[in-house]
Order: structure tokens, then C-alpha cells, then sequence
């Protein structure tokens, strides 16, 4: 059986492994800071996730592939982002050599395309932090099974894709989340504002989190000044953070309904991963993805 999100949430070790997770994914981040800041908002993430799963599993009612009108039309159905936006996407993607076209194409409209090995490098990334947190919580080996058979990926991440996709909860867990996920270097500034949390006063129900500066946030996440300030002064109105002096030079708080829309979205997200695995090992064969879909060479073990 899969955990829940009830379960998840009501884990004792649960908060503290969200801290842990925070700082994996900073650690990240900061290893490869123009890589992750590509996908540093939602709606970029989500229009990778789409990507993936239309190129593994057909997720649009489709034998499995993915050219630009297929994605951007997948893309505008669900209400991602605009045709354009999508086009674009796919442009970026290809400069960046996380797309190539694949070598032979019956119509020249519809060149189809495939993951690079950098593109499933990250990917399989991201799923084995959040296998990893997974594991620590109920002792499960999700992770180690996942380093010697990664070819897994190809079969559970168009699962965890039309989960995430289509889940509510997920695409708005809460007003303050949705500010920052939806925000270029949101995600990650508000992984890293969460990542700092000591405790959280119950009388207050606010956790102080020490100081916070401007140019830190701009220097390390890559954004300008002027977006920094405009996210944190909206925050502050919605009453989610505030500063204890000066802004951008005295020590910040978070409201506790802020880390809670935070616990619950990877809540939310890491049930649907440990579902999609539960699934795959439970009622699917391993095997090994077609040579079409074979980009899993490059995917770490950890």
C-alpha cells in the first residue's frame, strides 16, 4: 500500500524530513544554479513534466512521443500556459540541449523529439531526493532499487506527471504558495525561507527564521531586486511573512499557515510518487524502455 497524504502528514519524523529536503534541493540548486533556475516556477515545471510523460507514456491518448504541436496543445488543455508560451518553451529547451530532434521525421510539421541525457539526468535526480525522503520515513529501499534499475523511471514518471498535473490540490495548495511557485526563482526562494525554519512559536504561530537580506536572495537565486522586493511585499500584505525591524535587514518570520500550504503541497506530491512506485513494482513487469525511449543512461544512482 502507498502512503497517504494524511499519513505523511501526520508522521512525527515528517517535518523534519521537509527541512532536510529543503536544503537537498538548495544543495542542488546550488550545484547547478542555471540548470535549476530554468525550471524555478511551476509553470515551467509542470510544462517539463508534461514533456516527459507525453515522450514516455502518451499521456494525451497517444502511442508515446512528443513533437512541439502535440506538447502545446497538451499544455493549453490544461490550462499550463498558452499556445505560445509552450512554443517557446520547447525553443528554450532545445537551445539548452535538454530536447534534440529525433534523427528521422515522416512529416516535417511534426519533427519528433526526445529527452537529452542532461534532461533525464535531472529528472532522475529529483525523483531519487524525493525516493530518498520517502525511504527515511518508513525505512523502505525505494531509492537503492531505483540506483540499480533506473529504467523505472520511463515507466512511473508518466504517473507521477498526470498526478501532479491534474491534481488541485497541487496545482493551488495555498494563495502564498501559488505567489511563490508562480514566480521566476519563486520555488526556490521559498525552499530556501522554509529550509531556515528552527521552530515554530504555537502562541505566535510564527516561525522567525534570523535575517534575511535582499541582496543575498538576488545574488544566489538570480533574481532582480526590484522582483524580490515586489514577492516579499506581497507576501507581507497576504500576512504569510514580515520582517521584526527593517526590511531586508532584521530577521524575517513565516506564518504557520504558510509552512502548513508548504508541508502539504510535498505531501501531496510525495504520495503520488510512492503511488506511481507502489504501481510499477506491484503490477508492472521491469523491463527496460525501447531503444526510442531509452534516455535513463545518464541518471544517477543516489
Amino acid at each position: 500500500m502507498s502512503l497517504s497524504t494524511k499519513e505523511l502528514t501526520q508522521n512525527p519524523n515528517f517535518f523534519p524530513e521537509i527541512l532536510d529536503y529543503t536544503r537537498e534541493i538548495l544543495s542542488t540548486y546550488d550545484r547547478n544554479q542555471h540548470v535549476c533556475s530554468v525550471f524555478a516556477s511551476q509553470q515551467r515545471w509542470l510544462m517539463a513534466l508534461a514533456g516527459f510523460a507525453l515522450y514516455c507514456g502518451g499521456i494525451d491518448g497517444e502511442p508515446p512521443g512528443i513533437h512541439a504541436n502535440r506538447f502545446a496543445n497538451y499544455i493549453v488543455e490544461h490550462e499550463i500556459a498558452s499556445h505560445n508560451t509552450a512554443l517557446s518553451f520547447i525553443q528554450e529547451m532545445l537551445a539548452l540541449d535538454f530536447l534534440r530532434y529525433l534523427p528521422i521525421a515522416n512529416d516535417r510539421r511534426a519533427r519528433p523529439m526526445q529527452p537529452t541525457e542532461e534532461a533525464a539526468k535531472q529528472l532522475a535526480l529529483w525523483l531519487s531526493i524525493h525516493l530518498s525522503v520517502l525511504d527515511r520515513l518508513d525505512g523502505g529501499k525505494r531509492n537503492a532499487s531505483f540506483g540499480k534499475k533506473p529504467e523505472l523511471i520511463a515507466l512511473m514518471q508518466p504517473t507521477i506527471s498526470v498526478g501532479i498535473i491534474e491534481s488541485d490540490e497541487l496545482r493551488n495548495p495555498g494563495e502564498t504558495f501559488d505567489l511563490f511557485t508562480w514566480a521566476n526563482s519563486g520555488g526556490i526562494i521559498m525552499d530556501y525561507l522554509i529550509s531556515r525554519i528552527g521552530t515554530i512559536n504555537t502562541t505566535t504561530k510564527k516561525a522567525i527564521i534570523g535575517p534575511v537580506a535582499f541582496t543575498d536572495i538576488c545574488n544566489r537565486f538570480l533574481i532582480s531586486r526590484t522582483n524580490a522586493k515586489r514577492l516579499m511585499n506581497k507576501a507581507i500584505k497576504m500576512q504569510s511573512v514580515g520582517w521584526m525591524g527593517s526590511p531586508g535587514r532584521s530577521q524575517l518570520w513565516l506564518s504557520s499557515a504558510f509552512v502548513e500550504e508548504y508541508c502539504n503541497y510535498q505531501a501531496g506530491k510525495l504520495a503520488i510518487i510512492d503511488a506511481a512506485w507502489q504501481n510499477t513494482l506491484g503490477t508492472r513487469p521491469i523491463r527496460m524502455p525501447s531503444a526510442k525511449q531509452n534516455f535513463t543512461s545518464a541518471a544517477p544512482s543516489r
